[in-house]
């Protein structure tokens, strides 16, 4: 038997399309990853921004607190 085995052999393009979609989604679930990472980052400095300000709020009514008792001594 002689000639080419692509003559005989046929081409399977339900399995080839769907290892294509395979690939494809593959790919998706990295970059989708990836930008999780990304705004659980961004979550995370955003939190401490907040505990920040929560913390400066909480000291300045400390002081505001101890300025008016210390005043109030005074008199």
């Amino acid at each position: 038997m002689g000639g080419s085995r692509f003559l005989f052999d046929s081409f399977d393009a339900a399995s080839a399309r769907i290892e294509a979609n395979e690939r494809v989604a593959e790919e998706r679930w990295v970059a989708l990853e990836f930008r999780l990472g990304q705004i659980e980052a961004t979550l995370e400095r955003l939190e401490k921004r907040v505990w920040l300000g929560v913390y400066g709020v909480a000291g300045f009514l400390l002081a505001q607190g101890v300025e008016a008792l210390m005043s109030a001594g005074l008199k």
